[in-house]
């Protein structure tokens, strides 16, 4: 019973096309089920860049491709390696104890992300500030006190104290606040901004509840604050037709996705396995039946770089790298790249992006006959990898059937993919590049910035483009759209996205679930930091 109920689920996304698939499409069919089922399993534990899981998907991928006659194209065969900063983490070497009792890093306490290292002993008292010892600082005292300043900025106040406590003799400075005020302070592991002057450690309310329960004690306080800088290695997989053209078009898709949630980018917030047979099995598969199709037989009048790339998910980190270390020098044509393409409906469509990058793709896409119903878009920016290459001044397309309510979340599985309509895809991408091949070398033109996601639709926006490469906490505009409600308001490239009234923004991510609260006509307030200033908008959507 159980094996009827899954050969069901899987052939149920057939129905789209069921009158439509051709004799010759039912092994493509077969070929992309089980492709997403390996991918997509639980087996490569959600296919995590730099992760056991991911080096499974890669040798997957490699030893189909080894098996087509296509050459390999990396830098150790068909693979480029690269390296990801993990950030900052509380070393291995580092402790804390107080009254020869230790307490809970991230529960207790948890040194500012820009402390400096450093280790220390003191008989530490809360209300004396001596030379030589360590000083604490009430910030809820701080935050009271300049409630009613519009200049206040919590930031500054701890660049001078610091400055200020370590000219006076203290070795290290301990925060707490007992009050009811905010003061967003947190751990930021890519914290790339200015060391301070000395070590500054934050306790939590219940950390400094147990450590520090007579304020008019003194305390042996013993430490060395240090931090580790990991990194973990991913993957990109590279191959190469070579017909000997003077142009080469670039063919890509992203291979990783989420793991067990470990980088907070889930939308479910569980730490489940998130598969990704969608985000981005589908757009895997597909790019490996291309490649197998183009080393069997593709037009002569470009050569096909065909890249997988990892760390997709980390902000587009595997295109950026291989663009900045290329594993061989060519003449580049144009980049197609495919990104969920496995959901495709006549709903939802498949959104064919960057239309507007090249004059060449409206006399393609008008001509090539398909079943998909399609909507284009003209951005050549947006939350994949074209984005990368669009921003190297190349022509793109974008592949895209749109989010859905699995997307970033552990119930994006294979039992959901339509394999017939990813077929079809796969077919107009084939009759794209046919249609291309006497075109010669692409023209380029700059479009308009992408302002939204993969993930949400919004009933406002900011107009603005995210920089998705940036690691550091917010959201760094890379562009704004003309009229927009950003440019209106005067936002810059480089300017970082602070605060959207009560949401506070971490990443891209908690950007998007903030916009999701409001609709047109709200008013709140943004905040964002432009240099080292925060500055704060009163906006109305």
């Amino acid at each position: 019973m159980r094996v009827s109920v899954i050969l069901v689920a899987l052939f149920m996304p057939f129905l789209v096309f069921a009158q439509k698939i051709k004799k010759a499409d039912k092994a493509l069919i077969k070929n992309l089920q089980d492709h997403i089922q390996y991918l997509a399993s639980d087996a490569l534990e959600g296919r995590r860049a730099g992760s056991v899981g991911e080096e499974l998907a890669v040798d997957y991928i490699v030893r189909t491709y080894q098996k087509t006659g296509l050459k390999p194209a990396g830098e150790n065969g068909f693979i480029q390696s690269f390296p990801i900063d993990e950030g900052k983490k509380w070393a291995s070497n580092a402790f804390l104890e107080i009254n020869n009792q230790v307490p809970v890093i991230n529960k207790d306490f948890f040194p500012l992300s820009n402390s400096a290292s450093g280790a220390f002993q003191s008989d530490a008292a809360i209300v004396l500030n001596e030379a030589k010892q360590v000083w604490f600082k009430d910030l809820g005292e701080v935050l009271e006190d300049n409630k009613t300043n519009p200049h206040f900025d919590l930031t500054d106040w701890l660049y001078k104290t610091t400055t200020e406590v370590k000219a006076k003799g203290a070795t290290a400075l301990f925060l707490f606040n007992n009050s009811s005020l905010v003061d967003n302070i947190q751990f930021n592991k890519y914290d790339t901004t200015k060391t301070l002057d000395l070590p500054v450690v934050y306790f939590t309310k219940e950390g400094f509840a147990n450590f520090f329960k007579d304020e008019t004690g003194t305390y042996e306080v013993e430490a060395n604050i240090q931090f580790d800088h990991p990194k973990r290695t991913a993957h990109n997989v590279v191959a190469f037709v070579n017909n000997n053209a003077t142009n080469t078009v670039v063919l890509g898709a992203h291979l990783d996705h989420l793991g067990y949630n470990e980088d907070k980018h889930g939308l479910d917030l569980n730490n489940d396995i998130h598969n990704g047979a969608d985000d981005n099995a589908s757009g895997t598969a597909a790019l490996m039946e291309l490649a197998k199709g183009l080393a069997k037989k593709s037009p002569k009048n470009n050569n096909y770089l065909i890249i997988h790339f990892s760390g997709e998910e980390l902000g587009l980190l595997g295109s950026k790298y291989w663009l900045d270390h290329p594993t061989m020098q060519v003449n580049f044509n144009y980049m197609i790249n495919m990104d969920m393409v496995g959901r495709y409906d006549t709903a939802r469509k498949l959104t064919v992006g960057g239309y507007g990058t090249s004059a060449n793709w409206s006399s393609i896409l008008k001509n090539i006959s398909t079943d998909l119903i399609t909507h284009y878009d003209s951005a050549g920016t947006g939350p994949s990898d074209h984005a990368s290459f669009y921003r190297k001044d190349m022509p793109v397309l974008f592949m895209f059937t749109g989010s859905h309510s699995d997307y970033h979340k552990s119930t994006d599985d294979a039992d959901k993919i339509n394999y017939a309509g990813q077929a079809a895809i796969v077919r107009y991408v084939q009759n794209i590049v046919q249609a291309a091949d006497g075109l010669g070398k692409f023209d380029f033109l700059k479009t308009r910035e992408q302002s939204m996601g993969k993930s949400t639709k919004f009933s406002v926006s900011l107009g603005v483009m995210p920089d998705y490469a940036f690691t550091g906490t917010g959201v760094r505009i890379e562009g704004s759209s003309a009229g927009k409600l950003g440019e209106k308001i005067g936002l810059k490239q480089g300017d970082v996205l602070l605060q959207v009234g009560d949401y506070k923004l971490i990443d891209v991510m908690s950007y998007m679930q903030a916009l999701g609260k409001f609709k047109k006509g709200d008013k709140t307030t943004l905040v964002i930091k432009r240099d080292t200033k925060e500055l704060s908008f009163d906006i109305q959507f």
